[in-house]
């Protein structure tokens, strides 16, 4: 059966270059040949330089971006750890659900959905003896980014920075040495413009100084045997996707050619450029003007209108695909992404007009 082709301009994953797809398509080596050793240099090094950081662990894991969630979880946290999460959104609670599961001891920090956490709530909410602060820097279930700053200093020198940064890397500007964040996890299938399967993790030494082992496969010392960035002989741990590796170095590659810089500013400018468009048919964005989620356009849908029948034939009739809300804002908001082949003027156009075709019939 083939596959008709989409517009991938939900909330992921986003459209993949036909790069990367010619990438994947490349001839399958094990996951100890040297050749592949070499690649797996190259991706580590292109995620130091697409996270902004000097992290000797940097590396993609073999799991979804919720799997690198899990992995910060069983890596990072004990139970019994105090943990101040935040929470303004589906992927906040998620990891507090996680987090608790896991027996952390869990302080929420809670903001409406649509609207950034303030940054005095989070600090206030940390104390002496509490060993983590997780944030979700991009918030792909209202389209909000979370501002970073301040939060290293609270929390001191004892204190870990967690960051989930699955939406915003590599189309938001997010430097994570310079914000001083000690792990964060993001995902293959957003801005990088590959296939879901991969988790872009890194490190830093403050974090990997307290490595949990409570989990076999998310176990991040054992992985780094594999891995190996300090050089020498890799241990089998488990088999790595290696053409998704093949297709991540791909992305990244594209990502570095273009500059980070000139990939956060195309980004910002088309998505004003949608929500403006979008705004004149009557969809109002969620986040208020300087909280928005540059690759991520979440917008309210007009009353009278039956979002979940408009995105149905926006599939059907057009080949386009957009997200629908989540949470409280289910049957009344949409969620469009803005990612890497997504932030173009021709996939604003085709879908400006697809919408239009349709509120008119």
């Amino acid at each position: 059966m083939s596959i008709e082709p989409r517009l991938l301009l939900g909330s992921g994953p986003s459209p993949v270059p036909q790069r990367v797809l010619d990438a994947l398509a490349q001839p399958t080596i094990g996951h100890l040949d040297p050749q592949f050793g070499a690649i797996m240099d190259e991706v580590a090094e292109l995620l130091r330089a697409t996270f902004r950081t000097e992290n000797r662990v940097a590396l993609p894991l073999s799991a979804t971006g919720s799997g690198g969630m899990q992995a910060m979880v069983d890596t990072l946290i004990a139970p019994g750890d105090r943990v101040v999460c935040g929470v303004h959104g589906a992927f906040g609670a998620r990891m507090a659900d996680a987090l608790g599961r896991a027996g952390a001891d869990v302080v929420t920090v809670e903001a409406e959905w649509g609207r950034a956490i303030e940054t005095e709530r989070l600090v206030d909410a940390w104390t002496a003896g509490s060993r983590a602060m997780f944030v979700v820097h991009g918030e792909t279930s209202t389209g909000v980014c979370q501002p970073l700053d301040g939060l290293r200093d609270a929390i001191g020198d004892d204190g870990l920075l967690l960051v989930d940064c699955v939406t915003s890397l590599g189309g938001h500007p997010i430097e994570l040495d310079a914000a001083g964040v000690d792990a964060a996890f993001s995902g293959s299938q957003k801005c990088l413009n590959v296939p879901p399967g991969l988790a872009p993790f890194t490190a830093n030494e403050r974090a990997t100084a307290k490595l949990q082992r409570r989990s076999w496969y998310f176990d991040l010392e054992a992985i780094l045997g594999y891995w190996k960035p300090d050089g020498g002989g890799r241990a089998y741990h488990h088999t790595a996707p290696i053409n998704m590796i093949y297709a991540l170095r791909e992305g990244l590659r594209i990502v570095q050619e273009e500059g980070l810089e000139a990939r956060w500013e195309r980004h910002a400018e088309a998505h004003e450029s949608l929500r403006a468009a979008l705004a004149e048919l009557g969809f109002a964005r969620l986040a208020p003007d300087g909280e928005q989620l540059h690759p991520l356009l979440c917008v309210r849908v007009p009353d009278g209108i039956d979002e979940a029948a408009v995105r149905s034939r926006l599939l059907q009739r057009h080949g386009i695909e957009v997200s629908g809300g989540l949470g409280p804002l289910a049957g009344k908001a949409w969620r469009i992404g803005v990612m890497g082949e997504g932030a173009r003027p021709e996939a604003r156009d085709r879908l400006v007009e697809a919408v239009q075709a349709e509120l008119r019939a």
